[in-house]
């Protein structure tokens, strides 16, 4: 069965900031008992105070989940505390931005390790307690970009894509297992500070592409996939975005290279960067504000776009 509020155990990594710090209040809120992990101690641990504070219980962990040793300590360390696992959820990311033939192999590597492997090993410790369990619920944070593709972004892209993929599959697998779930989250931008803590070789500042949502949105969304469980959830227009480019693949790639081109990059320029792909970063506030005038200049042109392929699609009529 799926988990009920109060009582119940979850794990989220990435959870020093960002969604993965805003899905921890929120479990927090409804008296979960929280396993927080990410690699900085010192981040995790205000954010278990904040998640104190809220009126749950939360440890600190300070694992990597590129090595799987870590993840699986971290599932045994749920385990001994707390006696059970109901919820994982798998958040830890990281981005490189760039052109595809500029971005330096080893870092291309880290992002599939990180966001890709991440997710793997999270999923490889989990699943075995849920099964012996009977019920669990494996909550994996994609992104629209593993929807639909982005330039300058390829690969997170690749990682997302992967992410998504992986998790059909495991649906697939866990057929026998039916109080053992599988939930992949596919939000547009997120408030977070995944941008300003991207790697960049693109020579240009960057920041999300609108329109941004709240990461206690998407931390709402998360909380009710652990008593609700949905194979896929998308955010915004994203699911209108995912249908045009259903209908119309290539124009859609148009529209969306344009507007990644368009509103992704400032006027500033930047020099190249790791970010946190090797290390924390210690900023763990938001991204820069995007205005509402500007995220419509995207929002509206996809959405009506995807709005109008839909009508006159018979697939969605």
């Amino acid at each position: 069965m799926a988990a009920e509020a109060g009582g119940k155990v979850a794990v989220i990594t990435g959870a020093s900031s960002g969604i993965g710090r805003a899905a921890a209040q929120a479990f927090a809120r409804q008296n979960w008992r929280l396993v927080l992990a990410a690699r900085s101690l010192p981040a995790l641990e205000i954010a278990a105070q904040e998640c104190t504070d809220a009126g749950g219980e939360a440890f600190p962990f300070a694992c990597d989940v590129t090595h799987f040793d870590d993840i699986r300590a971290l599932a045994e360390a749920a385990k001994q505390r707390y006696g059970q696992l109901d919820v994982w959820v798998n958040d830890a990311g990281v981005h490189m931005l760039g052109r595809f033939e500029d971005l330096p192999l080893e870092d291309f590597r880290q992002v599939i390790e990180v966001n890709l492997m991440g997710t793997v090993h999270g999923c490889r410790a989990a699943l075995p307690i849920f099964r012996a369990q009977g019920h669990g619920v494996l909550i994996n944070i994609a992104s629209m970009a593993g929807a639909i593709g982005q330039p300058f972004a390829s690969a997170y892209v690749a990682s997302k894509w992967a992410v998504r993929g992986l998790s059909e599959a495991l649906r697939m697998e866990l057929l026998d297992a039916p109080g053992v779930h599988v939930c992949t989250v596919l939000p547009p931008s997120i408030d977070t500070p995944l941008f300003q803590h991207a790697g960049n070789v693109a020579g240009r500042a960057v920041q999300p592409v609108p329109p941004v949502h709240s990461p206690e949105e998407l931390a709402d969304i998360i909380v009710s996939l652990a008593s609700k469980p949905e194979r896929e959830v998308f955010m915004g227009m994203g699911r209108l975005v995912a249908a045009a480019r259903a209908v119309a693949p290539a124009a859609t790639e148009r529209l969306m290279a344009r507007a990644v081109a368009k509103r992704h990059f400032q006027q500033s320029t930047s020099g190249r960067s790791r970010g946190n792909l090797y290390a924390p970063q210690t900023d763990s506030g938001r991204a820069t504000a995007i205005t509402i005038a500007a995220a419509a200049l995207v929002a509206v042109p996809l959405g009506v776009y995807a709005w109008r392929r839909m009508r006159g699609h018979s697939a969605y009529v």
